[in-house]
Parts: C-alpha cells; sequence; structure tokens
C-alpha cells in the first residue's frame, strides 16, 4: 500500500522477526529503522506499521522511549497507525505487551487514529496499557508462549489493516 512504512528497530530479534512476517502477508512496504528516526522521516508517510516491544516490567524500549519527545510535538491529525509488540504474558502477566498501551496513547494524545485493535480472546494474561475495553489497541505476539500463532495471528491482522488503512 502506498504511503505506508513499518517502523521497528532492526536489532532486534523477535519484532524484526514479526516485521518480516507482517512485511510478507503485506506487501511491498518501507522499512524504517526506529533507532535512526527523525521527525520529519516519521511525518513522511500517511499510514503507520509500529513495532514496540515491551521491555522490563511495562516499559517502552529505549529506542522509542528516546523519540517520545519529538513525538509529543508533532501533529498527527489525518495519519493512521497500527501498533505490534512482542510481549511475554506468563513472566510479566501483570504488564503484557504494556509498551502498546503506551505508545498508542501518546499517537492519539497527537491526533493520530489508531487501527488493528484485536480481541483478548486466546491470551491469558492479568492486567495491560494495551487494553481498551476487551480488545488490546494493536496486535500482540507472544513468542516464549504462543509462538505457533504468531504467524497466523500476523495474516488475520494484516488483512484486517488493508481495509482500515486509507
Amino acid at each position: 500500500m502506498q504511503n505506508t512504512a513499518i517502523f521497528y528497530s532492526f536489532n532486534t530479534e523477535k519484532t524484526a522477526r514479526a516485521a518480516k512476517m507482517i512485511q510478507e502477508a503485506f506487501g511491498e512496504l518501507e522499512h524504517v529503522n526506529v533507532e535512526d528516526l527523525t521527525a520529519e522521516k516519521f511525518l513522511a508517510y500517511k499510514n503507520y506499521i509500529l513495532g514496540v516491544p515491551t521491555w522490563f516490567d511495562g516499559e517502552l524500549p529505549n529506542y522509542w522511549d528516546e523519540f517520545i519527545p519529538d513525538l509529543e510535538d508533532l501533529d498527527l491529525k489525518g495519519k493512521t497507525f497500527a501498533l505490534f509488540g512482542a510481549g511475554d504474558q506468563k513472566g510479566y502477566a501483570e504488564n503484557f505487551v504494556d509498551a502498546i498501551g503506551i505508545l498508542g496513547s501518546y499517537i492519539e494524545s497527537r491526533g493520530g487514529k489508531l487501527v488493528g485493535f484485536t480481541k483478548n480472546e486466546g491470551y491469558e494474561f492479568e492486567t495491560s496499557k494495551a487494553l481498551r475495553g476487551d480488545e488490546f489497541c494493536g496486535l500482540p505476539l507472544d513468542f516464549e508462549n504462543q509462538a505457533r500463532q504468531n504467524k497466523p495471528r500476523i495474516k488475520t491482522w494484516v488483512e484486517q489493516l488493508k481495509t482500515e488503512f486509507s
């Protein structure tokens, strides 16, 4: 889809693997390394797929955290965002994929539109900042406990995005 890019750290193992699966299911996407991101580069697109794994006890990875001050100054009205991220629902059940919710809230506060919401069915966790009612505001992927479900979840999610991106 034209004017759509996928943003993630090229130095991550699981998020990069998921990004490749998303690209295979989606077709041509420009890949942008979040670690080299500038506000100008970020604003160059209309549709965004953002890879944001949860670190430690529910934190953004440092490369996204370092971009937050720039993000807070941007007007994202008219732009559409889909978020995906890795988390461990058993090892970190109290903050499963929190980073998706944290980044999603920043995007919404700047006028960006979130798409790609997914039902929380099939996941076992206690709490998550990524929940909006009974849906995640993105696609949670659990490489530790449900790795076999990642590819079918990605395929379904990408088909959903193709209809939700304008």
